[in-house]
């Protein structure tokens, strides 16, 4: 669908998933769950890039939620929401990204959470 350029959302199905979206990044690079299984991952063929899955979670939901105009990219104007990450995931070993920890949340430009003086 993405190669179709369908515009698609990445999120949690809270409850049933957990809430943390780098899960949810890199269930989509590596097709595989939490416990890294299985081992080649599900339909393997399917798998995203970072940006791509990255874009779910970001340009994607802004989308799906009518927001685009003040959301899902850094871009002057709009709200600042981000985090700061304890690793780059665009770098990291993919069955890494599930472990990198958030240092910081930025929401519409103000630090709302913080772990140590990070900002």
């Amino acid at each position: 669908m993405l190669n179709m350029g369908m515009h698609l959302a990445g999120g949690s199905d809270s409850p049933y998933e957990k809430l943390n979206p780098l899960f949810g990044i890199y269930a989509a690079v590596t097709r595989k769950g939490l416990d890294e299984k299985p081992e080649q991952g599900f339909i393997p063929e399917e798998t995203l890039t970072v940006e791509e899955a990255l874009g779910l979670f970001t340009k994607g939901a802004a989308y799906a939620s009518f927001e685009e105009n003040i959301k899902g990219t850094i871009t002057e104007g709009k709200l600042a929401d981000m985090v700061v990450l304890s690793e780059d995931i665009f770098s990291t070993d993919p069955m890494h990204i599930k472990d990198v920890e958030v240092l910081a949340t930025i929401v519409g430009g103000k630090v709302e959470y913080s772990k140590g003086e990070i900002c």
